[in-house]
């Protein structure tokens, strides 16, 4: 699925492992075509704002993924109603969340429209749990 300055949804559904290496599923709906991509990211472990580091790295590397097949018009779909807050309402971050939250901006920002929304994802969610549940068993 090529963009060519096409919008697309994307339901994003991530997790990560407490060593920081995540997993993030996105499925796309453009034009009435449906695909899934499974994209990876790695964040620095850092005690209590490792889930939240998650969540940016893991949108992060999805709309990277949509700039490089050509989408810039982009309806993100998230199940994390805080992520979507800071983010739309450019909330204050703690400290070691705001490197994160320009990495995400400066993609965001390079696509020429966007937008956030609430949805339940549990199916993308819940693969990429058992995905990183299975690589730490192994």
């Amino acid at each position: 699925m090529r963009g060519s300055d096409r919008a697309v949804e994307a339901a994003i559904g991530y997790a990560a492992s407490p060593r920081g290496n995540g997993v993030v599923y996105a499925r796309l709906t453009a034009a009435g075509i449906h695909q899934i991509l499974r994209l990876t990211f790695r964040v620095a472990a850092s005690g209590q704002q490792t889930d939240r580091a998650s969540a940016y790295a893991a949108l992060t590397v999805a709309a990277r993924a949509l700039l490089k097949r050509g989408f810039r018009q982009t309806h993100f779909l998230l199940d994390d109603a805080q992520l979507v807050d800071e983010i739309s309402n450019r909330r204050q971050l703690p400290d070691a969340l705001v490197l994160s939250y320009v990495r995400l901006r400066c993609v965001l920002n390079s696509l020429s429209s966007f937008s956030l929304n609430t949805a339940a994802t549990d199916d993308l969610t819940q693969r990429a749990r058992a995905e990183v549940a299975l690589n730490l068993a192994a």
